[in-house]
């Protein structure tokens, strides 16, 4: 088994662009690739509700190129996508409840957007590798458990819908054009950076949002659904790994843990360790009508391909967390 981790020097003088390089797993990855001598391109839209945060990037400002673009904007693209190498695309309608609220919205940035983006790359004479970043949404829910990558796919929103049409897309450019592509379908991903200042990007980011605010946490229902996630850092080095291992090309691999918890134990960690306070309350009907229930993934496929696996438990990730938003809670909130 290979261990997970990269090449030495394999992204040194690389140039890198991160669609979304503003927010939460973009800035963390701009920071790990500055690390690594890359020269990263960050763009974002800094649309205040997708997570942009010039804070985010604090430690490399001065290291990185920055952009203020909106994905959605196809003359900007060719002047983007010059002699690049490597392009991440994170940016993206994460929020369940708005691509239901605005379906149009999230389809011009979750599918129009990656059609431009993959025609321009066409047009390129040099054969960049893109690493797309999915979500274990688009399954719905779960038939059986663990998920793994020959689960049907049967979204339960507008989101999950238009994500998986975008994995098509870019599957589709590697098969006909041989553009390298990867697609990492993410689980729960937690950590610093993420935005936690309003009510639209996860369960997690809300509750953080509510322990900082002083707030009660909100757990729906009887808590007892399951739930896998992933520690920032285990999602970058994920990231990193598809940027440079070839034999990822062409595929799409599911992100988790082989560990799972109710909410109602996050909710007990996290009394544990913040001595947050939760209460319980009734399922808003919007969002039980495309709940998936239980739900953590098989990743034995990507850890067969490159050795991954996630190394970060979910205390010792939480701890790590409360720890950064203690320190800079004033910049999120």
């Amino acid at each position: 088994m290979k261990k997970t981790k990269t090449t030495k020097n394999y992204f040194k003088n690389k140039n890198i662009v991160i669609f979304g390089g503003a927010g939460f797993i973009g800035s963390n990855l701009a920071i790990e690739l500055v690390k690594k001598s890359a020269n990263v391109l960050v763009v974002d839209s800094m649309i205040d509700i997708y997570g942009g945060n010039l804070f985010n990037l604090q430690p490399i400002i001065k290291k990185v190129k920055l952009n203020f673009s909106d994905i959605r904007d196809i003359y900007t693209l060719p002047f983007l996508l010059k002699n690049v190498d490597i392009i991440y695309v994170l940016a993206g309608q994460v929020s369940h409840i708005l691509s239901m609220d605005d379906p149009i919205t999230d389809l011009d940035i979750n599918c129009k957007s990656q059609i431009n983006l993959l025609q321009n790359c066409l047009k390129l004479s040099k054969k960049l590798r893109i690493v797309f970043a999915s979500t274990r949404q688009i399954y719905g829910k779960p038939q059986y458990l663990p998920v793994d990558e020959k689960h049907p796919l049967e979204p339960v929103d507008i989101n999950g819908i238009h994500k998986l049409a975008a994995e098509k897309y870019y599957t589709l450019f590697n098969k006909i054009y041989d553009i390298p592509v990867v697609v990492l379908r993410l689980t729960n991903t937690y950590g610093e950076r993420m935005m936690i200042r309003n009510n639209k990007q996860g369960f997690l980011p809300i509750w953080f949002g509510k322990i900082f605010n002083n707030e009660k946490i909100q757990v729906f229902g009887s808590g007892s659904q399951l739930r896998d996630f992933n520690y920032i850092s285990d999602v970058i080095n994920a990231l990193l790994i598809a940027g440079e291992n070839d034999k990822m090309i062409g595929e799409i691999f599911n992100l988790g843990h082989h560990k799972y918890y109710s909410l109602f134990d996050v909710a007990e960690l996290l009394k544990k360790l913040v001595n947050a306070k939760f209460e319980f309350i009734d399922f808003p009907e919007n969002l039980k009508k495309i709940d998936i229930g239980d739900y953590y993934s098989d990743y034995k496929k990507i850890r067969e391909f490159s050795g991954w696996f996630p190394r970060v438990n979910l205390e010792e990730g939480l701890k790590k967390t409360i720890d950064y938003y203690l320190k800079y809670k004033k910049y999120y909130l």
